[in-house]
């Protein structure tokens, strides 16, 4: 009996092994299906709570033409910082790092405050949408971005030996550069375009134009097919940089492309709104305890799901109470107290 009870327990073992990860699996995917209706529902909310009442009015079609293109705003936003935020997380293994973390934030105040104090006596730089947040603006402030933090991964990147720790420290360290010269430029504005910049310095999803949407929109989904390119490899590097190597996926490379996945994404996000520091952190801590695993075939999509939940209830709450411009201000709110959380509890892995 003994003999025979050997022979069969390994089986149950593991019938009850697969029987738990069919479980989980289709827990996992239960959450995705109700992120992604609860999505819909608030987006369709948002658009239609924004509408007059009389149908088909001038005012109905410009109210509805204005409300799209503020919700796939929301879409782009959420996809890009919560898919940017869960792939550096990646390549990083830590789970209170984000690319707001690498100076993108400080560049992009850097990048306007530089705008306005050269160009806002320059009509012709208005008329160009260098400043008011047209095409050409959005494509030059996202390519300075791009620029600079490719430089910065190709310049750290280029020994044999990818080392995360250093980048985050320069990335830090130029991120306090860039605020200084900030300021420094800011103090010497005058209060009109001082007021300007104050304004650039918070997100808004307000008058964001056709053909800067569909730009934006092109960059996130070049991203996502070079992520979805990379496929089970990303699941491969939360292993670490020597397991992932023993299992023949090439580190460096797969590091460097996530890199400059998420310049692209990141700085597309902030040249389109407006920084958001903390809101990564929020949407993909939220994805992973929801999920109770970090496979990216669950956190990617279940993350950017509860972006678009955040942005959209976040500016139907604020809208409702009057004081809808003071959305990024909630979210560095509730991130930085998230952070404080995750650094406290030594829940960073």
């Amino acid at each position: 009996m003994a003999e025979a009870s050997i022979l069969v327990t390994p089986p149950d073992r593991f019938s009850g092994i697969r029987t738990r990860a069919e479980s989980d699996r289709r827990r996992r995917r239960l959450v995705a299906i109700v992120c992604a209706a609860v999505a819909v529902a608030t987006l369709a909310a948002l658009v239609l709570t924004g509408l007059p009442e009389t149908v088909g009015s001038r005012a109905w079609h410009y109210s509805l033409d204005r409300l799209t293109r503020h919700a796939v705003a929301i879409v782009l936003v959420a996809m890009a910082v919560g898919v940017s935020t869960v792939l550096f997380q990646t390549v990083t293994g830590n789970r209170i790092l984000t690319p707001a973390l690498m100076g993108f934030d400080s560049l992009y105040l850097l990048i306007q405050t530089m705008f306005v104090f050269f160009m806002v006596p320059r009509p012709e730089a208005i008329a160009g949408g260098l400043i008011s947040g047209g095409l050409s603006g959005f494509l030059g402030q996202t390519a300075l971005m791009v620029v600079a933090s490719t430089a910065l991964y190709l310049w750290l990147l280029g020994g044999r030996r990818t080392d995360i720790h250093l980048l985050l420290l320069v990335g830090v360290v130029f991120g306090v550069f860039f605020r200084s010269i900030s300021s420094f430029f800011q103090r010497l504005l005058d209060p009109a375009a001082y007021l300007q910049v104050q304004d650039a310095m918070f997100a808004s999803f307000r008058g964001v134009q056709l053909d800067v949407l569909v730009a934006c929109g092109l960059i996130v989904a070049a991203g996502l097919v070079v992520v979805a390119a990379l496929g089970r490899r990303l699941d491969v590097m939360l292993l670490g940089r020597d397991p992932a190597v023993a299992l023949g996926v090439n580190h460096r490379r797969v590091t460097i492309v996530v890199l400059v996945v998420v310049s692209f994404l990141v700085s597309a996000s902030t040249a389109l709104i407006g920084p958001v520091m903390f809101f990564g952190l929020i949407v993909a801590n939220a994805a992973y305890a929801l999920l109770g695993t970090t496979l990216h075939r669950f956190t990617l999509p279940v993350a950017s799901l509860l972006g678009v939940i955040a942005l959209a209830g976040g500016e139907m709450v604020l809208g409702a109470l009057g004081v809808e411009s003071a959305l990024s201000i909630v979210i560095e709110f509730v991130g930085g107290l998230l952070f404080l959380f995750l650094l406290l509890t030594n829940r960073a892995r």
